[in-house]
């Protein structure tokens, strides 16, 4: 019942948004050379048009058994006049995912959020991270430490987040471009190499979980430029401690629009990748009986460094990590867990089903 309600506010949100929209309203550009402030960036940056919070990690139980999460909180700003007196205008609306990968079920277990900022259910704090729809909940501790609480249908997270290294700020001092319009850009960083302990519960069994994840954080007004029609993302953990983070936009026929990324070594030093430095190379696909959308679930990554080029190859665990969140808002689009050489992380590959609009 909660998570019909949820979804239910939503779309009264979005449908009101699309009566009383104001077409004069403007959201402010992303441009470079902005200061980034911490712990204020962590938090919610409410005038632009979207922006999330995204979580993926790879654990393993007490007993080593692989698992790996997913969770994401959306913030969007609606077209609405910002004048409207109403309590009820949604000059705020949040969606949130959440989902296991368990190789074992060969599935993903997933749900989803979405509700109308206001009313003590649905909030992004602006000043350090706090995003919440009723009892699911994203936050930064007192103590630095990020702490994230999900119940959901079938499963549960309770988990803990302990940062071990700077933030990485993505492109040109977080202002990552998108494509060859400098306006298709998000301010963007990464904290990699969260160590990461907790819970997760499935059914009436809880297991204790250790192990790294990766927390991606970006806002924007115009992500995607009108060619584009999605993107393949990576973040991997490294255990010798290294991260990587590596995109590329796509268009029409999978042809690559932009890329770009950051491979930070073990002794810290960074490498910005720019577009000629990224190249992604399907090696498998799989399709997805429920949407018939076909993945590049297996790829090898190609990057450009100083000292040569890293090759490596991205296996997913297993190959229906695929999420629609059509339900909620949101596209269907394909999450997985991936190993590599010396490393773990998440592949993401958007607008396979249908094209993306951001």
């Amino acid at each position: 019942m909660i998570r019909a309600a949820s979804l239910s506010l939503a779309a009264l949100a979005l449908t009101t948004a699309s009566v009383a929209q104001t077409p004069g309203l403007s959201y402010p550009d992303v441009t470079p050379g902005r200061a980034f402030s911490f712990p204020a960036d962590h938090g919610a940056h409410p005038d632009f048009r979207t922006e999330w919070w995204y979580v993926t990690g790879t654990v393993k139980t007490s007993k080593g058994k692989d698992l790996g999460f997913q969770i994401t909180f959306f913030r969007t700003r609606p077209r609405v006049d910002p004048g409207n007196p109403s309590k009820f205008a949604p000059r705020q609306v949040l969606f949130a995912h959440a989902a296991v990968s368990d190789p074992a079920i060969g599935k993903l277990l997933h749900d989803q959020r979405a509700a109308r900022g206001g009313f003590g259910i649905a909030e992004a704090k602006v000043g350090d991270a706090d995003v919440r729809i009723k009892d699911w909940r994203l936050a930064r501790l007192a103590d630095g430490r990020f702490s994230a609480r999900i119940v959901a249908r079938g499963f549960a997270l309770k988990l803990t987040f302990t940062p071990t290294q700077r933030p990485i700020l993505q492109g040109a001092g977080g202002y990552s471009r998108k494509g060859p319009e400098p306006q298709s850009a998000s301010y963007y960083y990464s904290l990699p190499q969260l160590e990461t302990t907790g819970t997760i519960t499935r059914g009436s069994s809880t297991e204790t979980v250790r192990g790294r994840s990766w927390l991606d954080r970006e806002w924007s007004s115009r992500y995607l430029g009108g060619a584009a029609v999605g993107w393949d993302w990576t973040g991997l953990n490294f255990d010798d401690g290294a991260a990587l983070m590596a995109f590329r936009i796509r268009g029409k026929k999978g042809r690559s629009i932009w890329a770009g990324g950051t491979f930070r070594r073990a002794n810290g030093t960074a490498v910005t990748l720019k577009p000629g430095d990224i190249t992604f190379t399907p090696t498998r696909t799989w399709r997805s009986k429920r949407t018939g959308a076909t993945y590049p679930v297996a790829q090898i990554l190609t990057i450009k460094l100083p000292e040569g080029q890293k090759r490596l190859t991205l296996t997913p665990m297993f190959a229906d990590q695929e999420l629609d969140a059509r339900s909620s808002g949101l596209p269907v689009y394909w999450e997985g867990l991936v190993r590599t050489e010396g490393g773990r992380g998440y592949l993401e590959l958007t607008g396979y089903a249908a094209p993306l609009v951001i």
